[in-house]
């Protein structure tokens, strides 16, 4: 697929995942990023969480273009499967996903005072960094990727 582009501004639009069309269209997203290109192992990619985490589809100007999750664990709250197809990186998707995940986590009210922590990608550490996620701990490998855990407290609200 061809690089998007296009000389006007992007629309870039996050919304929660709430029919079987938005599930297909991130489960074709996360079948491309991690499947195809990252070559990891369908049986890896897809769990027993996928209907109880709460799902997130990216839009750039009305396609499909990247998906993330979240779901309450007993160490905290993760963040999961963020996934920006190739050809919309670089625009602002992935930064879009975090802030709406983050957002929607904020709203949840058992999320006050709570820990977020996901597995970041080597490669993606640096825009989880710009919300203040700190690394935590030594590299480690997931799924033939290196990885480092990443933790971010969730301010108690008063």
């Amino acid at each position: 697929m061809k690089k998007h582009q296009t000389n006007q501004p992007m629309a870039i639009e996050v919304i929660p995942v709430e029919s079987q069309s938005d599930l297909d269209d991130i489960f074709r997203i996360r079948e491309v990023v991690f499947v195809e290109e990252q070559e990891v192992d369908p049986d890896e990619e897809y769990d027993e969480f996928e209907t109880s985490a709460r799902h997130f589809k990216a839009l750039v100007d009305g396609v499909p273009a990247g998906t993330a999750r979240w779901r309450f664990t007993d160490k905290g709250i993760k963040l999961e499967r963020f996934a920006v197809l190739k050809e919309f990186r670089g625009i602002g998707v992935g930064q879009a996903l975090v802030e709406a995940v983050l957002a929607d986590i904020q709203q949840h009210p058992d999320s006050n005072g709570n820990t977020c922590y996901l597995h970041a990608q080597v490669s993606a550490m640096g825009l989880y960094e710009k919300f203040g996620f700190q690394k935590e701990g030594d590299l480690f490998m997931e799924c033939n990727i290196s990885h480092y855990k990443m933790k971010l407290l969730i301010p108690a609200r008063v």
